[in-house]
């Protein structure tokens, strides 16, 4: 397999900009997510790396060879796209042995790789059914095994689950990521969904606007946000923002209706306006608390439950126990983990976090 490396890629459609100057490098044998909203440039950057686009600006390696201008054909890399883009014609056997055929590869070998790779996806029982009246998830194993038996460089994957059902796509997910582990593949998959990315993925990339935010494995994109958009855009529920005020040295931040301390982070805060970010894991509900709020509403999900509480500052998500007893209308206390905390500028979006820095580029 290979390193993907891009430099500076940029890609301008008229006036708008689609990637702005991204850098980035994929590692051999990696499974690299490019994780954002729909528009963000993560497609567009996949299509440029393929061959399908071609940039704007910048510079595009492959195993070390700059194939910025080369055609996709000649880049040996393999592409599996959301719809799946089989011949219907065919059967399953066909349609994944046809890069083979199609490189003139000898008629032994195409049965040996058709039959391996069907094996490795579990349906070799299918090889000669027509792809005509499969399900949607046998559909998908038949264009990954089309992608796999070519033994390309490097595998791109653009939102191949989008097509699947809630259940199977959890199912795939693992499938996706087991597969990549057996063949040793340089993979790099784009999604827009966070908990494929955070379940497959060996680093995330998070791209919005045509820029990359923060690039990372996903126990730090989670736990370190570089940018209050990341922050939002990882986790579910999403992360709570306060806007509060806080001074250079100060121990705590003032948000209306109380005061939050921020030991860990009180030398990186400048004087003025601040947004205050805070998982709802870490906040814990007690009587007395820095704040006070009120129970909105209470979901129960199993082992643990969601409590929305409404404050002076704003309404705030909590992650508890099941075990806690709280009623819709109760008033209660909020305390937070000060250690967790994330504090960002309101007018860049940055984390002010001194332990941030050089957090966005990989």
């Amino acid at each position: 397999m290979a390193e993907i490396r891009i430099e500076q890629l940029h890609k301008a459609f008229g006036d708008f900009v689609a990637v702005r100057d991204s850098s980035f490098t994929v590692r051999d044998g990696e499974f690299f997510v490019m994780l954002g909203p729909s528009g963000c440039g993560k497609t567009t950057t996949l299509r440029m790396i393929a061959g399908l686009e071609m940039p704007s600006s910048g510079r595009i390696f492959l195993d070390g060879e700059d194939v910025t201008h080369k055609r996709g054909g000649e880049r040996d890399i393999a592409f599996v796209f959301q719809l799946f883009a089989l011949y219907p014609h065919m059967t399953v056997g066909k349609n994944i042995s046809f890069p083979l055929r199609m490189a003139g590869v000898s008629r032994r070998e195409v049965r040996e790789r058709t039959q391996e790779v069907a094996r490795m996806l579990q349906i070799g029982h299918l090889l000669k059914r027509s792809v005509a009246g499969l399900s949607s998830g046998d559909r998908q194993r038949v264009a990954l095994g089309r992608a796999i038996v070519r033994r390309a460089k490097a595998f791109l994957l653009d939102e191949p689950l989008g097509a699947l059902d809630a259940e199977f796509r959890d199912l795939m997910c693992e499938e996706l990521r087991g597969l990549h582990d057996r063949v040793g593949a340089t993979s790099v998959y784009v999604t827009h969904d966070q908990v494929e990315a955070m379940t497959m993925a060996d680093r995330i990339c998070v791209m919005d606007k045509g820029e990359v935010l923060q690039i990372g494995p996903p126990s730090e994109i989670y736990a370190r946000p570089a940018t209050r958009f990341v922050a939002g855009f990882i986790g579910s529920p999403a992360m709570n923002f306060l806007t509060g005020e806080g001074g250079a040295g100060a121990s705590a931040i003032r948000v209306k209706g109380g005061a939050i301390p921020v030991p860990r982070l009180h030398e990186a805060l400048g004087s003025g306006g601040v947004i205050v970010g805070v998982r709802p894991e870490h906040i814990r509900i007690a009587g007395e608390g820095a704040m006070k709020g009120r129970v909105f509403a209470v979901e129960y999900m199993g082992a643990r439950q969601l409590i929305t509480v409404d404050t002076d500052a704003g309404r705030l998500r909590v992650r508890a126990p099941n075990t806690m007893r709280v009623e819709t209308g109760e008033a209660v206390g909020l305390n937070f983990d000060t250690e967790s905390l994330m504090v960002f500028d309101p007018q860049s979006g940055r984390a002010l976090a001194s332990d941030h820095a050089g957090a966005a580029h990989g």
